[in-house]
């Protein structure tokens, strides 16, 4: 196991990936369930939800989604967007991630004063579970990224699941074998045109 600092550092996006096992299933589990559970959310809210696809469900879910990029994705352009869904189809798995919007729901409800922010924390506990997921991964040698493709497919993945209706999907995060190097050196703005200090 890498630092903390370690794993941010050399946690990158990898796109191309390979179907083979850095660990265990079990393992796999215990870094979800883990994640899930152990990351913050407002409120102790608990609303993230997440879903594994391995197998045949993965493939499937990979498969759907370049059909309906197929579909709305210029002909001329469409072999870049099919290489990089192939790149993502190729690994072990993809984990699916919703909050579930009944508990927001209720705690604007609940706490009527809070109401406007509750999506806003929500969606900022999504991204603090994404980013513990991604890294999670990525210590365990795991390459992974985090993809947007909800509004195209979340019905498409209801139906096929059977995810309940108040699970709105926020992202999802193929990982496996990485099968590319990251691309090139990271580049950053000057830490100081970002963090300022006052005392």
């Amino acid at each position: 196991m890498k630092t903390f600092k370690e794993a941010m550092v050399n946690r990158r996006s990898i796109h191309a990936l390979k179907n083979e096992e850095v660990i265990s299933k079990d393992r796999l589990m215990e870094i979800v369930n883990d994640s899930v559970k152990y990351s913050p959310t407002a409120f102790n809210a608990q609303e993230q939800r997440a879903i594994v696809l391995l197998g045949e469900k993965n493939s499937w879910f990979w498969a759907m989604l370049k059909e309906k990029l197929r579909a709305i994705v210029p002909a001329d352009d469409f072999s870049a967007t099919e290489a990089r869904i192939d790149g993502f189809a190729g690994g072990v798995g993809t984990i699916l991630l919703y909050q579930d919007a009944d508990i927001v729901k209720g705690l604007q409800e609940q706490y009527a004063i809070y109401a406007d922010n509750f999506p806003i924390w929500a969606q900022q506990a999504s991204g603090m579970l994404k980013y513990v997921l991604w890294t999670n991964l990525s210590d365990e040698g795991y390459g992974a990224s985090l993809q947007h493709y909800s509004e195209l497919i979340e019905e498409d993945v209801r139906k096929e699941l059977g995810v309940a209706d108040s699970w709105k999907m926020v992202g999802q995060i193929p990982f496996g074998a990485p099968n590319q190097e990251p691309h090139g050196e990271k580049a950053f703005e000057p830490i100081e045109k970002r963090v300022l200090v006052y005392s």
